[in-house]
């Protein structure tokens, strides 16, 4: 230890100081909160603390990776631990730690698992959170998918928003050296034809004024395929049917939900002779109106 040598002396005792505040969670707040009084907190009389406006001599532990980092900077053993455009100096400007709440770095990944996957801050020192995009055919069948430290399994049915947990492939905690868990956030590319509605799918289907006036039988898509649906005579251009265990896959195999099918009435853009003068003839006879309880309206 160099007996005698004044800067060795004072070097091992801030190394010392820094393991027991950083391998403490509790003495680590008060040293977050205190800056070097920590160990004061509580006395009368002490400086600083909670919002003090002086400039309180300790240490940003967020321009360093890697508490080796920290121990090398602290040693004079160079700056090569310190984050770019950071001082090398033993000199440092307190300040409260926000974001990653273990003061050193981000994510163990970057920015980036993989492709589909999008980091985020973590919730607590070693888990890590991340936004995984699925299409709508992978969220609803399930999918296997891997990143950067390994593979994780999608259940079928999961829905915007979800969040799967796949354990210890969080971040490396700095004070156990374990692994925390890897949060998934589910988000599911927008579909050209089916759309959520709560827990049920939804669609939208066109038909004929004459389909719409006389009813019919169509074919509808679905998750699984075209099946047969009747439409009422004389349904009304936005009313929906129900198909019955045709919707999104409930968890643990509970069953599908239903799929809506929203009716609109499309009119064609282009009619032969022979149709307009269907139409016509349509017009001359009908003695529907159903703009007839508008004429009452007024202000």
């Amino acid at each position: 230890m160099n007996p005698g040598n004044k800067q060795a002396e004072a070097s091992f005792k801030d190394v010392s100081e820094a393991y027991e505040v950083l391998s403490d969670p509790e003495k680590r707040g008060k040293y977050d909160q205190f800056g070097q009084y920590w160990n004061q907190a509580g006395a009368t009389g002490w400086p600083g603390g909670a919002g003090s406006a002086q400039d309180v001599s300790g240490f940003d532990f967020s321009q360093f990776n890697s508490f080796d980092d920290f121990i090398n900077s602290l040693l004079g053993r160079g700056a090569t631990g310190a984050r770019p455009g950071s001082s090398s100096s033993r000199s440092y400007s307190y300040r409260t730690q926000t974001g990653n709440p273990s003061g050193f770095g981000g994510s163990p990944y970057g920015n980036d698992l993989g492709s589909g996957f999008n980091t985020r801050n973590p919730s607590s020192v070693a888990d890590t959170e991340a936004i995984i995009t699925l299409t709508l055919a992978e969220a609803f069948h399930g999918v296997q998918k891997r990143f950067a430290t390994g593979e994780v399994t999608i259940p079928s049915g999961v829905k915007p928003g979800s969040r799967i947990r796949v354990r210890g492939q969080g971040q490396l905690d700095p004070y156990n050296q374990q692994r925390g868990d890897l949060y998934l956030k589910v988000e599911i590319q927008p579909h050209s034809f089916f759309q959520f509605d709560g827990d049920n799918l939804v669609c939208e289907v066109p038909v004929t004024p004459d389909e719409m006036v006389l009813g019919t039988s169509i074919e509808v898509p679905t998750p699984d395929g075209m099946v047969t649906m009747n439409i009422p005579a004389g349904i009304r251009s936005g009313q929906s049917l129900r198909l019955r265990g045709k919707g999104w896959p409930k968890p643990k195999g509970g069953g599908r939900t239903d799929q809506l099918v929203k009716i609109i009435v499309v009119p064609p853009k282009e009619i032969s002779p022979s149709e307009r003068e269907y139409y016509e003839k349509i017009r001359a006879s009908r003695t529907f109106n159903p703009r007839n309880s508008l004429k009452d309206i007024k202000l």
